[in-house]
């Protein structure tokens, strides 16, 4: 049985005021269940989600939904003043209505803002509760959305887009700084969601929970059934496909460039034989000029059809290039980072980070792993002491990508900065790695695409001189598309020193090869004072 559509898209275009397009004429129909929605950063996919939530206008096309649709933005917005959690979940109406009634106040308007809610405070609380939040505390709805650490703002964001019930829900990057307990409860969530999910996400455990995946990709859209595994499979099988094709293709442009070169040879060979013919006067004249013209023709015939089918070979190579995807990965091999195994690197406490280890700092959200690595590289001060300096040179990556950079300074000077040493032409060769190649270099870091700023961000963090041999990022995966994610996880792979990472995506902590997991909590610093 066909599943009901319940979102339609038709010849859906958007540009931003300076003009920069984002979608021309995307059309694409969601249908009921749990969708995530994948593509390479810049491709448009939260501006997808707005569309359809109705926060931006289509300069051409329509969206048409099959009911109402509850939205919850990457970035959760700040609200007025004094805004509290009941105002993220949209029940503060309903409460001050039900504790004015329950004082006494029959105002008919209290009775029209509960209308038949009267039960919103509870099940604020047991959206709250399924959350992992501590719905136990009466005076959670009145706290002020400020308060909340990133992870909690998102949690209740999400709580409130079950309390609308709306049909359609929209979640865009929800497990952003998100610790592993709320992932699985938002997995969880996900699990039973009511109604149709859009979701956008980079987070491959929470795309399993999915029924289909959407690929924004080139302006258009494809749907694979199953979850991201499955797309994984059909994405295999089709490049495998497209790379034989290629091979194929390449064999038939040299077959026929051969072809080509050995009838010119024969044709030059048949000319010069008539040549000698006509000179030593084997033929009469008019016979031989005869045959030098009927010689000439069939040439030209002859170089036009193979030139024709030395085209079309051409033009099957171009189609079959086409169908592969960019599928180079930074190769980077990094020497000078190495850190022998019997050297330390860092003092924390009792613990001590020894030569080329690979450590995952974890903890709840607000638990203090962000503090705690500022701190290591000196830019505040840790409220307890035993927090010691790094002992080898060290690459900081915080969870602000652009922390840094000059929008107006060109990939090269941004790179030079950090290795002042370095000669333009070497720097140029390890851009190169990157994928940063000679159109790139010279371009200034603010015409960049997103994924292109990621690697340069990369390149600037491995490439500083002197080499970093101890590296700490922060939530790294954070508003990665999968194919960054995939660079990132090459680029640490070349590369040999000391790693600590926060990161509550265990699936990229298994892939990097961690070798040691601490806990904020347990790192037993001494209490000062």
């Amino acid at each position: 049985m066909t599943q009901p559509s319940a979102v339609v898209c038709t010849d859906l275009s958007f540009s931003w005021p300076d003009g920069t397009p984002v979608l021309d004429g995307l059309s694409v129909t969601f249908p009921a269940g749990r969708t995530g929605l994948v593509g390479r950063n810049g491709d448009g996919k939260s501006t997808l989600l707005r569309l359809i939530a109705g926060e931006l206008r289509p300069s051409a096309g329509r969206v048409v939904a099959a009911g109402p649709i509850a939205y919850l933005p990457q970035q959760l917005p700040a609200g007025p003043a004094g805004a509290s959690v009941a105002d993220l979940l949209g029940v503060a109406r309903q409460r001050a209505a039900l504790a004015a009634i329950t004082a006494g106040d029959a105002d008919p308007r209290h009775f029209a803002a509960i209308g038949d809610d009267w039960d919103a405070e509870e099940r604020a609380f047991d959206a709250l509760r399924r959350l992992g939040l501590p719905a136990g505390d009466p005076g959670l709805l009145d706290r002020p959305l400020e308060t909340l650490s990133g992870g909690e703002a998102v949690l209740c964001g999400v709580a409130g887009l079950l309390l609308r019930r709306a049909p359609i829900s929209l979640l865009d990057e929800p497990t952003n700084n998100l610790d592993t307990g709320a992932r699985e409860r938002l997995s969880a969530a996900v699990d039973a969601w009511p109604g149709v999910l859009i979701v956008v996400s980079h987070d491959r455990a929470l795309l399993e929970r999915v029924d289909q995946i959407a690929e924004l990709r080139d302006g258009s859209i494809r749907l694979f059934g199953g979850p991201f595994s499955a797309y994984q499979d059909v994405l295999a099988a089709e490049q495998e496909t497209a790379r034989r094709l290629v091979r194929v293709a390449e064999g038939e442009l040299a077959r026929e460039k051969r072809q080509f070169v050995e009838a010119q040879v024969k044709l030059a060979r048949r000319q010069r034989t008539g040549e000698k013919a006509e000179r030593e006067k084997r033929v009469p004249k008019i016979i031989a000029h005869g045959r030098r013209q009927q010689a000439e023709v069939s040439a030209g015939k002859y170089r036009n059809l193979h030139a024709e089918r030395r085209d079309a070979a051409r033009q099957a190579l171009t189609e079959a290039e086409a169908a592969v995807r960019d599928d180079a990965r930074i190769r980077v091999d990094l020497p000078l980072t190495a850190v022998p195994a019997g050297r330390d690197v860092l003092r924390i406490g009792e613990l001590v980070v020894r030569g080329p280890e690979r450590i995952a700092l974890v903890g709840p959200n607000g638990a203090g792993k962000t503090t705690l690595l500022e701190a290591i590289v000196g830019r505040r001060r840790y409220p307890r002491p035993g927090v010691g300096r790094p002992l080898v040179p060290t690459g900081y990556l915080t969870q602000r990508r652009d922390d840094g950079l000059e929008p107006d300074a060109t990939v090269l000077e941004t790179v030079r900065a950090a290795a002042p040493a370095a000669l333009p032409q070497e720097v140029r060769a390890r851009l190169a790695r990157f994928r940063l190649r000679a159109e790139h270099v010279d371009r200034p870091v603010g015409a960049l695409s997103g994924g292109e700023r990621f690697r340069l961000v990369l390149a600037r963090l491995l490439l500083a001189d002197p080499a970093p041999q101890l590296l700490m990022l922060d939530e790294p995966t954070n508003d990665l598309d999968l194919d960054s994610l995939e660079q990132l996880t090459a680029a640490l792979a070349g590369y040999r020193g000391a790693l600590i990472v926060v990161s509550h995506d265990q699936r990229f902590l298994d892939e990097i090869g961690v070798t040691r997991t601490w806990t904020v909590q347990d790192l037993e610093l001494p209490v000062e004072g």
